[in-house]
Formats: C-alpha cells, structure tokens, sequence
C-alpha cells in the first residue's frame, strides 16, 4: 500500500472546504472522469483586493487528489490571487508532508485548477496547452502541455518521474518513444537555461520500455497481495441514512436502469484494476446498489473515494439519487 502521511490521511479522512460554493466569481476545472482524476475548484474573490475570502472543491479521484484538494484550498484561503499563483505542486506536496511518488499528479492537478480558476476570474481564457494532435497518452488524456510544464516545474529526468507527476505512460505505454523525445527536448532547455546540470539530462534510451511495464505490473500485484483478504461489510453513504430516496427515473423500466448501472460501473472498472482494485455490481434493490469491491479496492484507507466516485456516476447516469453499498463475499452469499 502507499505510504501516507498522517497529514494526508487527515485532509482525507476530514476533507476541509468540500462542496459547492454558491457565490464563487472563480471557477477552474481540470482533469475528466473519464480519465480518473476531476477537479473543480471553487473561489470567492474579493473584486477589489484580489483577496481569496473562501474557497471549495469538488474531486473525483484517490485519496491523494481529495488531500491535494483539500489542503490547497487551506493554503489559498485569505491570499491575493498573486500570492496563490505562485504556489506550486511541490508546495501542495510539502504542506502535506509528502506524496507518494506515484501521486504526484494529484498535485499537480490542484496547482493546474488554481491557474484555471484565476483565469476565469480574469475573464481570460486558460489553455493547459491541449490541442488537437497534442495528445500523448490516450489512456489517462495527457497532453503535451501538461507534461513539459510538470517536467520543468519539478525539473523531472526519468520517463519514471514524468509518468508519476501526470500519469502518462501509465498505461499501454504505447506513448514512451513520445514520453522520451519531449523529455530530452525540456531537459535541454532546462540545461541551456542554467537550471539543471547537462549530466543530469535525460538521454535517448536510458530508460527500458520493457522493464517500466514490468515494474508497473509487479506494484500493482504486490499492492493487490498486501490487501486484507478477510469479507467486510460496508456502510458508507454521503446521503443521510434518514433522507427518503426518490424513486426510479422517470420514464426508465427497473431493467433499463439495471443496464444504465451496468454500463457506468463497467466504464470505471478498467480505472480500478489500473490501481490494483476492482468493483463488480452484486444487486439492485431499489435505490440502493449493493457493489463487491476488491483487490486494492478492500480494505484500503481511501475506499470511501471509490464508492463517492461510484455514486456520483451512477447519479449523473440515471438522472436519480442512488446509494452505493460496497458488501464483501460475506454478505453477498447472505443476501
């Protein structure tokens, strides 16, 4: 399992400035479920001074992204804009302790929703430089920009850094060559500049496509076998367990919802067993929907993100409130 650090479990566990800020004149928006990891971070600007008077985020993603989000919305709160614009990624990181090399881009992606919301707030228009015929890495939707402003924002020199700070070549990895011709071209620039040592660049073959693929594999199945393997059951709802759920959507039979659930639990899978986890749909009774979770999924201290993240979609899918139940073998063979 990564290891966190007790500031990170607290922004986690105790997530400050969550949720919807009704008179924000500040909006940025990164990232995209689709991809795994969404930000929206949410601020109330004093028109005048420039000085951020409250701020409030929204994330789909780890437990790292809830932290990251979190903790820059306590380090922003009661500064100018131009005193948070110079916060970086590395900042977040180091207000949090630490993060996991793996979770950089969690970081990242708050230090990216700053840039996004001062831009709106300035009525400019913010590019994280993704054009089309820019994108990188198909599998997480990581473009050009975004890897050359994380290379020499951190001063990165490995595919294995860059891969960490912004998720590409986490995947198929059929992006390396491309990982590796902007990662030589930034470094060079970095050197001409002054900024990094010549014998620090990165070099055309250092890394080993070969090795990286199995590096990755052999994490995510030493992680799956650090998982308790004993059934647990689970109730976790952001939902009050008093609150009356409406009924099904209007206009959908019980079967096409049991297929709209189908459909939304299948299109995050391939997001969890990236991670080492996995979600099955059990049952549907109701409004509830009872989910098997696994492999890195069981047990961990950030399950709580997985079911939010579950329900959310599920919400977005059907148009009706819904609960997501995570149960273990247990109670799935009892109910």
């Amino acid at each position: 399992m990564w290891d966190y650090t007790d500031k990170v479990k607290e922004y986690f566990f105790n997530p400050k400035n969550a949720g919807v800020l009704t008179e924000a004149n500040a909006v940025g928006e990164v990232g995209a479920i689709a991809c795994g990891d969404a930000l929206k971070l949410m601020l109330s600007v004093d028109p005048e001074t420039e000085v951020i008077l409250d701020a409030r985020f929204q994330t789909f993603g780890c437990g790292s992204a809830i932290a990251s989000s979190s903790a820059l919305t306590d380090m922003i709160i009661g500064k100018t804009l131009a005193e948070a614009m110079k916060i970086t990624n590395q900042d977040i990181a180091d207000f949090l302790g630490g993060l996991p090399p793996e979770k950089m881009h969690c970081s990242v992606m708050g230090y990216e929703a700053l840039q996004s919301a001062v831009a709106n707030f300035r009525g400019e228009v913010w590019s994280d430089d993704h054009e089309e015929g820019a994108l990188v890495c198909k599998c997480f939707g990581v473009d050009e920009g975004m890897i050359e402003r994380a290379i020499k924002m951190n001063k990165l020199t490995t595919v294995e850094a860059v891969t960490d700070y912004t998720k590409a070549g986490g995947g198929c990895l059929t992006c390396f060559d491309k990982l590796e011709e902007i990662l030589v071209r930034v470094n060079a620039e970095l050197v001409a500049a002054g900024l990094l040592p010549e014998h620090e660049a990165y070099r055309v073959g250092a890394a080993d496509r070969q090795k990286i693929k199995e590096k990755a594999k052999a994490a995510k199945q030493q992680q799956q076998e650090q998982q308790p393997q004993k059934p647990v059951l689970v109730e976790l709802s952001p939902l009050a367990p008093s609150s009356p759920l409406p009924p099904p959507s209007a206009g959908l039979t019980n079967l096409q919802r049991i297929r709209l659930i189908e459909q939304a639990i299948e299109e995050l899978r391939p997001f969890l067993r990236k991670d080492g986890g996995d979600c099955e749909l059990v049952d549907v009774d109701g409004s509830n929907v009872l989910v098997n979770l696994s492999g890195a999924c069981v047990g961990c201290q950030m399950a709580s993100v997985t079911i939010s993240g579950i329900q959310e979609r599920l919400i977005a899918k059907l148009g009706s409130a819904v609960r997501v139940v995570p149960v273990g073998r247990t109670a799935v063979a009892a109910h």
